[in-house]
């Protein structure tokens, strides 16, 4: 999936957060959700301007930012 079709950075938008193109709605938040226990469905219920496709738009650009890291900091007390 090319994500880029789906997630963009304007220094005008959430300084500059990468969005959901179209939206306010940053990778760091819907990844929140989904880390909170949302399922897709909900997300979907509850930010209808969002698509099936532009969440896994968010996921793969997750993804290929963990490839190009080169360093994973864990915080103290993490494990």
């Amino acid at each position: 999936m090319d994500w880029r079709q789906y997630i963009h950075s304007d220094p005008e938008i959430l300084l500059g957060k990468p969005v959901v193109k179209g939206t306010r709605l940053s990778v760091e938040f819907i990844l929140g959700l989904f880390a909170s226990g949302w399922t897709e469905q909900q997300v979907l219920e509850n930010y209808p301007t969002l698509t099936q496709e532009a969440l896994r738009a968010v996921f793969a650009f997750a993804a290929e930012c963990m490839r190009e890291e080169a360093l994973y900091a864990i915080p103290a007390g993490a494990g």
